[in-house]
């Protein structure tokens, strides 16, 4: 892993829960009517993000060349945004897409029609995988605010290798009703409907594998297309650059360059002004694995082809390190002819930049070298030190085409923006992307919400509006978080625990504000954190262990605040284990893999079944404790509904309301009730998987969110908060923190 300062993004989404061969339609589609639930009463609750700042992998930025201020965003897993100069914000335009349809939450390219400007095109679908359906192409007439949805026959791969490439859709530029879409394994596919309808390109030349890139990029130079092709070996016998002028013949690009430094190409732009096509390439598709690449340009007139590269990979950088990178982003400016901007990628020794020229790439300005960032608004991208990076995993950079001097680049984890080439901000309000895996609630202190994630560790929310001013929990920070648990009879002592640079594990004596490394740790710890829980008082901790990989070990104990651990080989290898919110001496774990509930009473020491025969197998599953009493457990399966046991886990009983229940949170009564919590559940109390709230101990359900607020896959956490009836945090994979409230 790369140090904490230069983060990548990576995300994941568990194997088995693929969306379904059929895929539905989206809500908003003309093509089929939306699910409703008969109990839906979501129009009362107003749904917004708590506020982060990006923290995923903006894959591309389009702005749009006809109207001042209009730009689109794709993100790998996190849907697509519209940019409004006025408002200085970005508009998420996919949150319809629904739980079954999770896949298509990804995009894999966009595309503008230059002659209409409310036109947008998206090309989705997360994964290639034999596990996933079929993209998609969603149409909009009206710049995303609708959508009409087209089903492919092909899969679409917008967190594989070569998601930062350029735009893979293209409105044809000789005909506004042809759009392009290349793909990756299926060859190049075109629509005479405005992609109504795909059919494949037969003349297109280059044979698609099932393992390669296939089309890493569609440019329009002039009235030709331009084909960027990933599957070859960088000889000069292997063709990686193609075109059509008159849209139905397709011929290799004569002289195009050849070798390691430019076997893959990965984006391209076009200089109207000197009919000059500049290509960036790289060794790999990236974002990661990339060790050298270069940029050349292609006079569209003469055929010539001339080497810019700014800066060749594989120097030495001052402390001796090799100097190895790719080449990714490309992007022209409009305004001024000769005038592009080129990015390198993957460059971690002397860290990546942003090269411009503006005679046409004979000389080149790294941006980088002069610099000034401000991310008081974003406060985590420091990564724990004292000033950000430049960045890295830089594929996605635009120029606005009516305002030079202000370039947009792309990161793992934001984007950045400059009005004047120098100081530098990130240009991410609105757009949200974390995949987010715990949350907790404090029932007292400052802050209402805390948050585990992919990548970005933990957070502690002051504020739901703002970024937290802390930044990341740090001491020490990591990377992804795996566990967090909070002691419920003493709320201010936090564990968390993650991927770190400096240990693995930490804890808070003041509710989460600041932290301390565990004194020691198990040696397994360090490669596979996995989750913790900690007893109602805080004197003992249980630390599951549990690999990226899946390798499952049994768990780890200490009586005195993580200074030393001792096996309890009596813990189900891999289970996750809860705390009893009353009695500090008990605890409990699920195997799902026997359907047996676990508990100890002897303050973790050792552990005994009690209760056999609840359901097996299930992928998801989460077991959770009722705030405020003793043995009151509740365990949501996601093939088999919700159970609860009253008496410790010696019993349980399956509660009829919920047919299926991926994840189960608590939040305060509602007043004038019995005093229970409320249950919020994500699952479904008849047809469609959705939010709900019971405030009646599951008796009944009312559904929280919308058809317009869906996010895709959701089951990984929720939580609501125990100072605010109805208000609840939303745990999704590439849409941050969702957080919903009664409307008032």
């Amino acid at each position: 892993m790369p140090t904490s300062s230069s983060r990548p993004s990576r995300r994941v989404v568990l194997a088995g829960t693929a969306a379904a061969a059929a895929l539905s339609a989206l809500p908003a589609s003309a093509d089929a009517a939306p699910r409703t639930e008969a109990s839906d009463a979501s129009a009362s609750y107003r749904w917004r993000n708590a506020v982060i700042g990006g923290t995923g992998f903006v894959t591309g930025v389009l702005f749009h060349p006809a109207v001042r201020g209009l730009a689109y965003a794709r993100t790998d897993i996190g849907g697509a945004y519209r940019w409004d100069d006025r408002d200085a914000r970005w508009t998420p335009l996919t949150d319809q897409i629904g739980w079954d349809d999770w896949n298509l939450l990804g995009v894999e390219a966009l595309a503008v029609d230059p002659a209409h400007p409310d036109r947008l095109y998206l090309a989705v679908g997360t994964y290639v995988q034999s596990w996933v359906g079929n993209g998609a192409v969603l149409r909009s007439e009206d710049r995303g605010a609708t959508w009409t949805r087209a089903d492919l026959s092909v899969r679409l791969g917008a967190n594989e290798d070569g998601r930062g490439a350029g735009e893979r859709l293209l409105v044809d530029p000789r005909d506004s009703d042809t759009l392009w879409l290349g793909t990756r394994h299926d060859g190049l596919l075109k629509s005479a409907d405005r992609g109504a309808t795909w059919a494949a390109v037969a003349e297109f030349p280059a044979q698609p594998s099932s393992t390669g890139q296939g089309v890493t990029f569609l440019v329009a130079a002039g009235r030709s297309v331009y084909a960027g092709w990933g599957d070859g070996d960088g000889t000069s016998a292997t063709a990686n650059l193609y075109r059509t002028a008159d849209g139905t013949t397709w011929e290799a690009v004569p002289g195009q360059p050849s070798g390691t430094s430019a076997k893959v190409p990965v984006r391209a732009a076009y200089d109207t002004h000197t009919r000059e096509l500049y290509v960036t390439y790289a060794d790999a598709p990236g974002p990661g694995g990339q060790s050298t690449g270069s940029v050349h340009k292609l006079s569209t007139t003469t055929g010539s082809w001339t080497d810019v590269t700014p800066v060749v990979p594989g120097g030495t950088t001052a402390d001796g390190s090799a100097d190895t990178f790719g080449y990714g982003g490309a992007a022209v400016d409009a305004r001024r002819a000769g005038t592009v901007v080129v990015s390198t990628n993957n460059r971690w020794a002397d860290v990546d930049t942003l090269y411009r020229s503006t005679d046409g790439g004979r000389t080149w300005t790294s941006l980088k070298d002069a610099a000034v960032f401000d991310v008081s608004e974003t406060p985590f991208l420091t990564w724990g030190a004292d000033a950000p990076k430049f960045g890295w995993w830089i594929q996605a950079v635009a120029v606005d085409p009516y305002d030079s001097r202000h370039i947009v680049y792309g990161t793992g984890a934001t984007l950045y923006g400059t009005r004047d080439l120098t100081h530098w901000a990130p240009q991410i309000r609105g757009l949200e992307e974390t995949s987010v895996l715990q949350l907790i609630s404090p029932p007292v202190g400052e802050a209402h919400l805390i948050s585990g994630s992919r990548d970005i560790g933990m957070l502690y929310h002051e504020r739901l509006t703002a970024s937290p001013s802390r930044g990341l929990a740090a001491n020490p920070v990591f990377s992804s978080g795996t566990g967090l648990a909070q002691a419920a009879a003493r709320p201010s002592y936090v564990v968390r625990t993650g991927w770190g640079d400096n240990g693995n594990g930490a804890y808070s004596g003041d509710g989460g504000r600041t932290w301390a490394p565990f004194a020691a740790q198990p040696d397994v710890a360090k490669s596979a954190p996995g989750p913790i829980a900690t007893s109602a008082d805080g004197s003992t901790l249980l630390w599951s262990l549990l690999s990226w990989d899946g390798t499952k070990y049994h768990a780890q104990r200490s009586a005195d605040n993580g200074s030393t651990w001792s096996e309890v080989s009596s813990f189900p290898k891999g289970a996750t284990p809860v705390a009893d919110p009353a009695d500090p001496t008990l605890f409990y774990t699920y195997d799902t893999d026997t359907g047996t509930l676990y508990a100890s009473t002897d303050s973790g020491r050792s552990f005994t079944a009690r209760a056999t025969g609840l359901p097996s197998g299930d992928s998801e599953f989460q077991l959770a404790a009722a705030p405020g009493r003793s043995g009151d457990l509740w365990l949501s399966t996601k093939w088999n509904g919700l159970y609860r046991s009253t008496d410790g886990g010696a019993t349980f009983t399956k509660v009829g309301s919920a047919r299926a229940a991926y994840t189960l949170g608590f939040g305060k009564a509602a007043d004038g009730g019995s005093g229970y919590p409320a249950l919020y559940l994500v699952g479904s109390t008849e047809t469609a998987i959705a939010v709900h709230r019971s405030d009646d101990e599951a008796g009944t359900w009312l559904r929280i969110n919308d058809d317009a607020h869906q996010w895709g896959w959701i089951g990984q956490a929720i939580t609501g908060d125990p100072r605010v009836h109805g208000r609840v945090y939303l745990a999704t994979n590439g849409r941050g923190i969702q957080y919903g409230e009664p409307a008032r």
